[in-house]
């Protein structure tokens, strides 16, 4: 690189002057705390597939009338589950009256 190169990037400041010592945080003066042994041992890694898995493995597809789609995704809103859980409990409660 040449000097005049060398020259340019150094005129070239976009991220402004940094801030003072006094401005600066203090973090780096904190002490370092690691965890103790039994504090790693407590910790347990959580997959968030398992989490997630349901055992649902087969798709179910059907056309459903505007209406019957706004007031079953209104149900699962409100209720705070998935479309299939409220089909589910509506299942049940089928099965239940007959």
């Amino acid at each position: 690189m040449t000097l005049k190169g060398l020259e340019k990037l150094q005129k070239r400041n976009r991220l402004g002057n940094p801030p003072s010592i006094g401005e600066a945080s203090s973090n780096l003066n904190a002490p370092e705390v690691a965890p103790t042994n039994s504090e790693i041992l407590n910790i347990k890694k959580v997959d968030g597939r398992k989490l997630r898995a349901s055992g649902r493995t087969i798709q179910f597809a059907t056309r459903v009338s505007e209406d019957f789609d706004l007031k079953i995704r209104a149900i699962a809103a409100q209720k705070k589950m998935l479309l299939v859980e409220v089909l589910e409990a509506a299942l049940s409660e089928y099965e239940k009256n007959n």
